[in-house]
C-alpha cells in the first residue's frame, strides 16, 4: 500500500479513536472533509476495509458503524456489547463461544469464515443510573 493509503488509514483510525461513539463511514468523512474538501467516500471505505482486515477497527454489523479495536487481537473474533442508551461499545474475548459456533455451523455443512457477535442492551453505567447509582 502506498503512503497515501497508509496516511488515510491513520487519519480514519485517529477520527474513530477521538470519537466517544461509533461512526458511520459518512460520519468519518464529515470529520475529515474540512481538511480535505475533495475526499471521496470510497477512500474512507478502502481505509476502513484495510483497518478491519488488520483488526484495528470493528464494523458493527447491526448499526453499520465502526469503532476502534480496544485490544490487540489481530482481527480474531470478539464479542461486542453495544449500549442502546449511551452508544458505548465494549469488546470481550470468548474463544470458546466461537469454537462452539463453528461446531454448530459445521454440523450443517457450513464453514464459518468469520464470526460477528454483537450483544445489544444497556451498559452497567446506564443500568446503574436507573437504580440511583
Amino acid at each position: 500500500m502506498g503512503a497515501r493509503g497508509e496516511q488515510m488509514q491513520a487519519d480514519v483510525l485517529s477520527v474513530l479513536q477521538r470519537s466517544s461513539r461509533p461512526l458511520s463511514a459518512y460520519g468519518i468523512l464529515a470529520e475529515l472533509r474540512p481538511e480535505r474538501p475533495k475526499l471521496a467516500p470510497q477512500a474512507i471505505y478502502r481505509a476502513l476495509g484495510a483497518l478491519c482486515g488488520k483488526g484495528q477497527v470493528h464494523r458493527l454489523e447491526t448499526k453499520n458503524t465502526y469503532v476502534p479495536s480496544q485490544t490487540d487481537r489481530d482481527g480474531r473474533s470478539t464479542v461486542l456489547s453495544i449500549c442502546d442508551d449511551c452508544g458505548t461499545v465494549s469488546e470481550s474475548a470468548a474463544p470458546e463461544v466461537f469454537d462452539d459456533l463453528s461446531v454448530v455451523a459445521e454440523q450443517s455443512g457450513f464453514v464459518a469464515k468469520r464470526h460477528v457477535v454483537e450483544i445489544i442492551g444497556r451498559c452497567g453505567d446506564c443500568t446503574g443510573s436507573e437504580h440511583g447509582a
